[in-house]
């Protein structure tokens, strides 16, 4: 029988049976006339696919639905409005080719290495192709994919993005002194426990044991807890956070300069993320012209730090979370003086030493209005 529509609490849902094929699902709409609309598509795509066969007919849009509704990694699919998505939409699968495929990595990643188009193009429309012959949409193929350049004297220089690699703190003391007293101590905080950005935006008051110099996480990235050491450098801002925040309704410790706890934001495929600093930290490169530091950064320069002031090995990755013995395992609230011990040799510059807000971290917290353009405690005064 042909599809029909009706209504199921605001809903309105298709049901029938067309050559075959049983049909009962909602339209996702409560408006009678999209709902009609959705049902004569819906019909047409089941007559087409009896006529001419389900291969004949499914687009990439269509392949591209089915594979995020199964679960399907999103990452680099792209949108109706751009990237692989948008390129392919109303394509049907049928007349995809290899060159198109090809001329689709070079439209959309023109100065692309090629293993970013690998990564970004040609696996995630695999992934949906693959997808689609499982459905029996599209027949099975072996598609080419681009290759490294070989041979010795092939030379390419890769620019290091910020917050893969180490800073001295040197260096990082001034980009913190271009910062606002909010980011700052955020940023202060990376650096001197080498705890992930994701890690710290969801640190709990509750979790801060200043008298001991410890921290146990909760919430981190491979959900096993695990206890940090907190650097002596640390004390004055966690006592501050942990008194404003003795009359918060938020447990978060860390907060926006306009009081709100910061909101992690995944901004590359290795999930790591900024956390909603992302103003604070271009205009820091802005004031400082320092472009070589992300949230990322304070771990990789903490890893780094601690190895240069002779920590060993072993004692280095129980503080960054690479390894846990029996005790750390099992007893992530219990301050370890060797690693209290071990974070207190990272270096601390006079320049960070210096900052202002240091001396009272919360009467300086609110002293700017995050995306105003107007920060307060960096204007030089007007003679």
């Amino acid at each position: 029988m042909p599809l029909k529509i009706y209504k199921r609490g605001k809903v309105w849902w298709i049901s029938g049976t067309v050559h075959g094929q049983t049909v009962r699902e909602s339209t996702g709409t409560n408006e009678k006339e999209v709902a009609e609309a959705l049902r004569v598509k819906r019909e047409a795509g089941l007559v087409s696919d009896h006529v001419f066969g389900p291969k004949a007919t499914r687009t990439f849009a269509q392949a591209v639905e089915s594979y995020l509704k199964a679960g399907g990694d999103p990452r680099f699919i792209g949108t109706v409005d751009a990237g692989l998505l948008a390129h392919f939409y109303s394509w049907p699968l049928k007349d995809i080719q290899q060159n198109d495929l090809d001329d689709a990595a070079r439209t959309l990643y023109p100065t692309g290495q090629p293993e970013t188009r690998n990564r970004q193009c040609y696996t995630p429309f695999v992934a949906v192709w693959n997808h689609a012959v499982l459905n029996g949409w599209a027949d099975l193929r072996k598609w080419s994919r681009p290759k490294k350049a070989k041979g010795t004297n092939v030379v390419r220089i890769k620019k290091r993005r910020a917050g893969t690699f180490p800073v001295e703190y040197g260096h990082a003391a001034k980009f913190i002194a271009a910062m606002s007293p909010g980011p700052a101590m955020l940023m202060t905080t990376l650096f001197y426990t080498g705890m992930r950005p994701i890690e710290l935006f969801a640190l709990e008051a509750n979790e801060v044991n200043v008298a001991g110099r410890w921290i146990t996480l909760t919430h981190t990235k491979t959900g096993e807890p695990r206890g940090v050491p907190m650097h002596e450098f640390l004390v004055p801002i966690f006592e501050s956070l942990l008194k404003r925040n003795s009359l918060a309704d938020d447990p978060r410790l860390f907060r926006t300069p306009r009081g709100e706890p910061y909101e992690v934001i995944v901004t590359d495929e290795e999930g790591k993320g900024g956390g909603g600093l992302k103003s604070a930290i271009n205009g820091a490169r802005r004031r400082s012209g320092i472009k070589d530091i992300a949230p990322y950064t304070g771990r990789h320069s903490c890893s780094t730090g601690l190895v240069v002031a002779g920590v060993h090995p072993h004692i280095k990755d129980q503080i960054l979370g690479h390894a846990a013995d029996d005790m750390s395992r099992h007893y992530t609230n219990v301050p370890q003086a060797p690693l209290i011990e071990a974070i207190n040799k990272l270096p601390v510059p006079e320049t960070w030493r210096a900052l202002a807000w240091l001396e009272d971290p919360l009467a300086w917290s609110g002293k700017l209005a995050e995306g105003t353009g107007r920060r307060t405690d960096l204007e030089r005064k007007k003679g």
